[in-house]
């Protein structure tokens, strides 16, 4: 009979740290039966009902322990998002403290795994006796940059947006300063100084699993696991996207079952992701004036383009911001829904031939899993250097130009739908997309490149028991 392995892991707060790490947990045990997780989950406020309907529908051997929520009125107010989400593991350590000593004191568990911004959790793993891993939810890019700012930082003197060249990460395509994370935008502030904390932790631990796979990003993986960088051992072990659920009989799929294979645009920005008022004016006018169909994830506007990611959304109707008669004008043309869409079924439909996204990593795999090519619309946290990695690395999407007042216009919107929807760069990135779709279906299959990682590991763990 095989052995029992134990393992713990710690999301970061927020339903799109949650998704990510709870998926890697899945796949684990779906390739290892013999596994069992415990989850730990930090949040701001009471959790949302999103993340709630993820943790029932969980097989019997991922168990999931709330701790106790973080009270919003106990963060620092109108502060960046990463700064939120690491107040509220900070303030959670304690629980998180208590939960791995009731856990470990009957079972024996061999390893820690905290999300990115739970990496805090992990200064525990040593006095329970855990090997501590951190799962990266983004790019193998993005890490990268992680490990390459330490050394970055120390040989820079002014703002990196200010840099006159591109900044050279190791194995990456160059990135700009001002395309960096945001949290890299402002050297002095507190959010920077978190951030190179947080890239300094991951240098000591045993290991880091990136959702991605080798063929994705075939640069940055040979750059992370280059001898003499005295990086930790890197695991690529993606694409791990949620699968669809029963969404038979929705009226936006039963839209989608009347239209011509590849006509419509798929336009939404995450489970996170605002605009503001003036820039959901726009984008409808550009939705309207490029003549294509569409179908329209529509949140109410704010001036924080990350207000809905920590926060449950008031239940106001967002299709009331939308400019007078739009719906009028558009009913034959497009479909507007609020606030949510089965991403992955949509994604997934042959009807379905773009993807105007915010660049979240799970929206970007979700893409690649279904081959449908993108217009990058980043809005905050790394999607910038997403948005780079696809248009100009691996030219599967088309970023709009962003107006100096601020706001990608009607005119650039109607330019960016066309250019992917009927031109020949359009063709050929559609014809990129497919290749990565083949690529990221045979890293996953028995001897594909993430699986076999994963299994490698795997071994070492069952080892420990």
């Amino acid at each position: 009979m095989e052995k029992r392995v134990h393992i713990a892991v710690v999301p970061g707060p927020g339903f799109s740290h949650l998704v990510p790490i709870l998926q890697f947990s899945k796949r684990l045990l779906q390739l290892h039966p013999n596994f069992h997780v415990t989850c730990l989950i930090p949040s701001l406020g009471s959790p949302s009902t999103a993340s709630k309907s993820i943790l029932e529908a969980l097989p019997p051997n991922i168990e999931s322990i709330f701790l106790e929520p973080v009270k919003p009125e106990d963060l620092p107010q109108r502060v960046a998002i990463e700064t939120q989400i690491q107040f509220t593991v900070t303030l959670s350590l304690p629980s998180i403290h208590q939960s791995l000593k009731n856990i470990t004191s009957n079972t024996p568990f061999v390893a820690l795994v905290a999300d990115s911004f739970a990496f805090e959790a992990l200064d525990f793993a040593e006095e329970f006796n855990l090997l501590s891993y951190i799962y990266f939810p983004s790019a193998a890019t993005t890490l990268s940059w992680y490990l390459y700012a330490l050394k970055l930082d120390k040989e820079t003197s002014c703002e990196y947006r200010d840099l006159p060249e591109p900044v050279k990460i190791p194995g990456c395509v160059p990135i700009h300063g001002r395309d960096l994370n945001n949290q890299a935008q402002d050297r002095s502030s507190q959010v920077y100084k978190l951030f190179l904390q947080r890239a300094q932790r991951f240098c000591s631990v045993d290991g880091i699993f990136i959702n991605t796979f080798f063929e994705m990003e075939t640069g940055p993986m040979r750059a992370l696991k280059e001898e003499g960088r005295g990086y930790p051992q890197v695991f690529s072990v993606g694409p791990i996207v949620q699968t669809g659920d029963d969404a038979k009989g929705l009226e936006c799929l039963t839209w989608l079952d009347k239209q011509e294979d590849g006509s419509v645009l798929y336009v939404s920005f995450g489970s996170g992701g605002t605009l503001t008022q003036e820039q959901v004016n726009e984008l409808a006018y550009g939705l309207e004036l490029s003549d294509h169909k569409f179908l329209w994830v529509v949140r109410e506007p704010s001036s924080l383009a990350f207000d809905a990611y920590l926060r449950a959304q008031k239940s106001v109707d967002p299709l009331h911001f939308l400019p007078e008669g739009f719906l009028e004008r558009t009913k034959e043309k497009g479909m507007v829904i609020p606030s949510w869409a089965p991403q992955v079924e949509v994604l997934a439909h042959s009807s379905v031939g773009g993807f105007l996204t915010h660049c979240g990593w799970n929206s970007i795999l979700e893409s690649v899993v279904h081959g449908v090519p993108l217009i990058t619309w980043p809005l905050f946290a790394e999607q910038r250097m997403n948005a780079v990695v696809l248009s100009e690395g691996l030219k599967v999407g088309v970023r709009p130009r962003v107006s100096e007042n601020g706001l990608v216009e009607r005119v650039e919107i109607v330019k960016v739908i066309k250019c992917l929807m009927e031109e020949e760069e359009g063709r050929e990135m559609r014809k990129r997309m497919k290749e990565l779709k083949e690529d990221a279906a045979n890293a996953i299959k028995e001897d594909g490149s993430s699986t076999k990682t994963l299994s490698e590991l795997v071994l070492k763990w069952e080892s420990l028991v």
